[in-house]
């Protein structure tokens, strides 16, 4: 079964309330638990020091923009040297340069959070900041850890997202990241995990779009540099990004995030270029397309006036994370892992092939 079927399938029953743990092709249930328990060990079970940074970024004239975040460690700073080297912070200071009005920032965020809690996490948020423009959504990381039931995590994160656009807040979620990256786990336990990873970044975009938001993703986007450099790119705990790792992330996600804002950015109103690996396609086809291109966008498109085809919504990807490294760390991750290749990417066939020029299957 394709990356895509998973996806659909996982979305699908977040829907409808199905869905279970797979563990066909293992030796048993036994030595799942014991390769599981090896991961706890190397990832670690404590929450890890925080660095939220919360309050008023900027100096601009004008009505604050106002940001909330929530999710786990990443969306909490963990492994940044400073507070206003988190994530969140980096964002609000490049919206308030770029858009020249001050942003309030809220952070409801948790280190070890996982999918389910989100919810308890936006209760805390709303009540500290009742009309976001924007929230930052990011997490998985914990629910591969914990193995929590790929549906129940999918349909968590899709209410938290539904429960927002509901509120009139653009959602920018920073999916799963790909754990099969974290070096001291070994072999086969990484390639297993690796596929997760991915599986649930997958699930996820296709549940956060379907649900009104739109998807960054996070994937192996820092290991290429890790590879080079990992005593600046990740914290010394060898598994949360350091303060230049966040630097490398927020800047995957602001462009999103100034869009969700409303804000134009050099992407604003273009077509997908197909020379720089961007398409339109069904939302399953982009989100298994996204788990291995860190740093692209994912998000909902019409194709000649209309929101869905026989393969389900349409989507656009878009590669707008510029850093050439994250750019090719797709190709990059598919040749040269240690763990089993991927070919959930073979070219899909024609069926459904949309009339509007910029779509493609």
């Amino acid at each position: 079964m394709s990356r895509a079927s998973r996806a659909r399938r996982a979305a699908s029953a977040a829907a409808y309330g199905g869905g279970g743990v797979a563990i066909a092709g293992l030796a048993g249930w036994a030595l799942l638990q014991a390769e599981v328990q090896i991961a706890k060990r190397v990832i670690g079970d404590g929450p890890g020091v925080s660095q939220k940074h919360e309050g008023t970024y900027g100096a601009g004239f004008g009505e604050a923009h106002r940001i909330l975040v929530l999710g786990d460690s990443t969306a909490a700073g963990v492994g940044a040297s400073r507070p206003e080297e988190a994530i969140g912070s980096i964002i609000a200071t490049g919206v308030a340069a770029l858009s020249g009005r001050p942003v309030e920032l809220r952070n409801a965020s948790r280190s070890g959070a996982t999918s389910p809690q989100l919810l308890g996490q936006l209760e805390r948020g709303l009540a500290d900041m009742p009309d976001p423009e924007v929230v930052i959504i990011m997490i998985g990381a914990n629910d591969v850890k914990e193995r929590i039931d790929r549906a129940v995590s999918v349909r968590a994160l899709s209410e938290t997202v539904t429960r927002l656009v509901g509120l009139g807040a653009g959602v920018v979620v920073g999916t799963c990241p790909d754990l099969g990256t974290v070096r001291p786990i070994p072999q086969p336990l990484r390639a297993l995990v690796q596929r997760w990873s991915r599986d649930l970044a997958a699930a996820q975009t296709v549940a956060v779009v379907e649900a009104g938001g739109r998807t960054v993703s996070t994937g192996d986007m820092l290991g290429p540099s890790f590879r080079e450099s990992p005593a600046q790119m990740f914290s010394p705990d060898g598994l949360h990004p350091s303060s230049a790792g966040y630097a490398r992330a927020a800047a995957a996600l602001l462009p999103s995030v100034m869009d969700a804002l409303g804000l134009r950015t050099l992407d604003t109103d273009r077509t997908p270029d197909h020379r720089r690996g961007e398409h339109v396609e069904p939302l399953a086809e982009a989100a298994q397309r996204a788990v291995l291109d860190p740093g692209s966008e994912v998000s909902a498109v019409d194709v000649d006036g209309r929101s869905r085809g026989e393969r389900g919504r349409w989507a656009q990807l878009l590669r707008r994370h510029r850093n050439t490294d994250a750019a090719q760390a797709a190709p990059a991750t598919a040749a040269d892992s240690e763990a089993v290749p991927d070919r959930d990417l073979a070219p899909t066939d024609g069926a459904d092939a949309p009339t509007h020029p910029d779509a493609t299957t």
